[in-house]
């Protein structure tokens, strides 16, 4: 059964994200549920990835449990059977795919650290020679490893709008100085952790994105962690520097949606059944490759 949109008339509905449905609890924790929408291009498609809310919710669990050492995360109960009694009639709708977490106050900018050339960065690199304020070697390739990760920040965008990437100076305006400095170490710490582990298992993390949260006054990790809607994967035995990559991640999907005659603005095209299947496949392979 997919989970397009959920309804909890009980619960106070806080928002309806791109894929998350957040709903309030109490003063002090959310229930957040991962659905199967997608969106690509900042566009929320019309055709569910089937099982996606469960392999990101499941990836996201896994990943902050890993890193839990180095940042606290909002995690409060995961386990739907341990839910208020009111919530186990929603029990097929909310199991595998969603948390009970402390209610936390977003930071206004997305913590993207990028440890290989791709995408956007890429884009942007052929134009200036810079990446988000970096400026980089001369004769990089597509898909070229940097030396060191690098932390190119981004604001956060309304549903329908597009976010921005944007220089550390300008994240600092934005949150504070030493509050940026911060969740810069902090996002290329976890990263490192993250793609260490990740090349223990044939996988290399390219990019990602974290976000972060005040709770209680506390840096806390929120939302979603290292999965392949908000990273992107290649297979370690396919790489090769100078091509786009084979990848477990929304990369496919996107690539299928470039060969349309789209202009990245509602309505998206629907999508095949055997290109929503295909996209399951890869978010399961990947779960499977890094969990198992």
């Amino acid at each position: 059964m997919s989970v397009i949109k959920t309804d909890i008339p009980e619960l106070k509905l806080l928002s309806r994200g791109k894929v998350r449905d957040m709903y309030e609890l109490d003063e002090k924790s959310v229930l957040i549920v991962t659905t199967d929408r997608m969106s690509a291009f900042d566009v929320i498609l019309e055709d569910p990835i089937p099982n996606k809310g469960i392999i990101l919710n499941q990836l996201t669990l896994f990943w902050m449990k890993r890193f839990e050492s180095l940042v606290p995360n909002h995690i409060i109960e995961s386990d739907v059977n341990n839910y208020p009694e009111f919530l186990q009639k929603y029990k097929e709708q909310l199991e595998g795919r969603s948390v009970i977490a402390k209610k936390a106050k977003p930071l206004a900018v997305e913590c993207v650290v990028r440890g290989y050339l791709a995408g956007s960065g890429y884009k942007d690199y052929l134009k200036t020679g810079m990446v988000c304020g970096h400026k980089l070697p001369e004769g990089l390739k597509n898909s070229s490893r940097f030396a060191e990760p690098l932390f190119t920040p981004s604001t956060k965008a309304e549903i329908g709008d597009h976010d921005e990437n944007i220089s550390i100076e300008q994240a600092a305006k934005i949150i504070g100085a030493e509050l940026c400095e911060k969740v810069k170490n902090l996002s290329i710490e976890i990263y490192n952790k993250g793609r260490d582990y990740a090349a223990s298992r044939g996988i290399i993390i390219a990019d990602t994105k974290f976000e972060f949260g005040m709770v209680d006054g506390v840096l806390t990790l929120i939302d979603e962690v290292l999965t392949p809607d908000s990273s992107r994967f290649w297979p370690a035995d396919s790489y090769e520097e100078g091509k786009n990559q084979a990848s477990f991640d929304k990369q496919y999907l996107r690539d299928w949606l470039e060969m349309q005659d789209w202009d990245k603005t509602p309505p998206a095209p629907r999508l095949p059944e055997d290109v929503a299947e295909t996209t399951t496949q890869k978010y399961q392979k990947i779960a499977e490759i890094l969990t198992k």
